[in-house]
């Protein structure tokens, strides 16, 4: 039985991530769009559980399993196949270790693996080709723990009641738990992907749809939702489902993936809002027996799985190749081409069917030679990618030479000041030290270039919770330079007001502080945490004399040349990007030779 207007849920999913991968910078919440997918998936897998149990008085968990592998594997098998050979006309950097990428994805682990990467979800030079496979692996660990539990509850439970009983109590203590577990994290972590690509976290909208099948099943439902279908008209249940839709429409608009709010709220309520709008299209299956739903809208329904799995990574490849519009389109024609002939040829021939297509019978049956030698040649060439690719990428390499440059050259700056310190008033060395991230890191051998006696400290992924604790560990080893530049940001912390208050308060006596007002090109001004961060350093330095600006977000705006194949975020070093970061560190350094220190 197929539960009519859930394909509607389906697309405006699909519809949001397209959106958020797309026009992130007008879009900035359509990563909810995955919450949509979980806790329908949620729902669909412990009703059609139940309804199997009500009909048979067991639950068989290899069909369920097979059924699953039929549907899941073919087009994620069929994405790497095509993708890999396609990836080898852009930089190597998306190639780079590709091997570890395709099995974490084929063994549905690629969230763990983007959490032991240390992967931002927003911010990657290179990101990974099948990155967005980190869903995937969540729900078919899903599938995997919560079938088991639900067949073990079978094999216990002496009637669909006590089942439902038992399901409806352990899906609200693992929501519960899940929910608990990802706002309450979200406010001790420093890399918020961490959480959202977790499974102990993220699990939670699974659960709030299981608990809604216990509730409004599909075949076998309660008295209680009965009641519900029958008082129910038509209109109200349009209305809830709209309500629904329009809450997710604010969520996509507004929320931000940075911000505590998203985890502490955002992802509860766009599943809330899943779960109306299930509520409401249950009742409505109900309601319009005599309505068919529009074709256009189930095929689309059918594909989106597929259209999800093949549009990031030609996005990705196309990009580097053409104008972003050009390969946007491309991108979502070519996803939709082969999503279909996945769906409708592929997958039933490999679960031993006919495939129909636009109403006519494709039988690949005689083709079957020609099928396995095209899919061995591919799986050859996939297999030979994998294996000969290099370690590191060309953007990997340069951060590797850049950090083992900036710690010899820390080591010898730091000797040199041990040895020859030359002592202010306050007994502090004279001189300067940048603390950054990842952009500092890959400027570093420009900014030894353009400042031979400064020491660096770049590390990747660092945040500004960390630049309190590790200014005052290098004043308690007296290597504080009196000068002190902290180049971070780019990291987004919600909290930068508060952090940089902290800093300025515990900023020790005897130092001048520059801020480098930190750019992502990812976000608009009024979206970006980055922006915000810069423009509140700015009004630190009106307040306090020793502070002062090297103004990085102007400069990279004035200079779009250092941006073009980039993230938006680390320049290109063809196009001397790292030196003008490091000018302009420069010449903030110079203008505060002669301004006032913190007395």
């Amino acid at each position: 039985m197929r539960i009519k207007w859930l394909s509607i849920i389906r697309v405006i999913g699909l519809c949001f991530v397209l959106l958020y991968h797309y026009f992130i910078k007008q879009f900035p919440g359509g990563f909810v769009g995955v919450d949509l997918f979980f806790t329908l998936s949620g729902y669909l897998t412990t009703a059609l559980l139940i309804d199997e149990f009500a009909q048979h008085k067991q639950i068989r968990l290899l069909d369920f399993f097979r059924r699953r592998l039929y549907r899941i594997v073919p087009p994620l098998v069929l994405t790497i196949l095509l993708v890999l050979p396609l990836a080898l006309l852009v930089r190597n950097d998306f190639i780079a270790s590709i091997g570890d990428q395709v099995a974490a994805a084929l063994g549905f682990m690629t969230n763990f693996f983007e959490i032991l990467s240390g992967g931002s979800y927003e911010n990657q030079f290179s990101p990974h080709l099948f990155v967005h496979t980190w869903t995937l692996a969540i729900e078919v660990q899903f599938y995997i723990l919560w079938a088991g539990m639900i067949w073990l509850m079978a094999r216990g439970a002496r009637s669909i009641g006590q089942l439902r009983g038992t399901i409806f109590l352990t899906s609200s203590a693992l929501f519960l738990l899940g929910f608990l577990a990802m706002s309450i994290s979200s406010f001790f972590v420093s890399n918020l992907s961490a959480i959202y690509y977790s499974t102990f976290t993220h699990i939670f909208p699974f659960f709030l749809g299981s608990l809604l099948a216990t509730i409004a099943g599909i075949q076998h439902t309660t008295p209680a939702f009965e009641r519900m279908i029958r008082k129910w008209s038509a209109l109200k249940a349009i209305l809830v489902f709209a309500g629904g839709v329009a809450t997710e429409l604010l969520l996509l608009f507004f929320l931000q993936f940075s911000s505590l709010w998203t985890y502490s709220v955002g992802f509860l309520l766009s599943s809330l809002s899943t779960v109306a709008m299930i509520i409401a299209a249950r009742i409505l299956h109900e309601k319009s027996t005599k309505v068919k739903e529009p074709a256009f809208l189930l095929h689309i329904a059918n594909i989106s799985y597929a259209v999800y799995l093949f549009h990031w990574p030609l996005l990705i490849i196309f990009s580097q190749l053409l104008n972003q519009v050009i390969a946007i389109l491309l991108s979502l024609v070519f996803s939709i081409i082969l999503a279909t002939i996945s769906f409708y040829v592929l997958e039933p021939y490999i679960a031993g069917r006919v495939g129909k297509l636009f109403g006519l019978s494709i039988d690949l049956a005689p083709y079957r030679k020609q099928l396995l030698i095209g899919f061995s040649s591919l799986a050859l060439l996939a297999l030979g990618i994998s294996f000969f690719a290099p370690k590191l990428g060309n953007f990997d390499k340069e951060n590797l030479i850049s950090s083992l440059y900036q710690a010899q050259t820390q080591l010898a700056t730091t000797r040199a000041g041990v040895e020859n310190a030359q002592a202010t008033s306050y007994e502090i060395q004279e001189g300067v030290i940048i603390l950054g991230d990842s952009v500092t890191v890959r400027a570093s051998s420009a900014l030894q270039a353009a400042l031979p006696e400064a020491q660096i400290d770049g590390t990747v992924s660092r945040h500004l919770t960390e630049i309190l604790g590790l200014v005052n560990l290098y004043k308690q080893n007296n290597s504080l330079k009196q000068t002190v530049v902290i180049a971070l940001g780019t990291n987004p912390s919600a909290n930068y007001q508060e952090l940089l208050d902290e800093l300025v308060t515990n900023f020790p006596k005897g130092h001048r502080l520059i801020f480098v007002t930190p750019y992502d090109g990812n976000f608009s001004p009024s979206d970006s945490i980055a922006y915000q961060t810069g423009q509140y350093e700015k009004e630190l330095a009106n307040q306090h004399d020793y502070i002062s600006i090297a103004d990085w977000y102007q400069v990279a705006t004035d200079n779009p040349q250092i941006w073009v194949g980039t993230d938006l975020v680390h320049f290109s070093l063809e196009a001397d990007g790292a030196q003008v970061f490091a000018n302009t560190i420069k010449a903030a350094v110079e203008a505060a030779a002669t301004s006032p220190i913190k007395n």
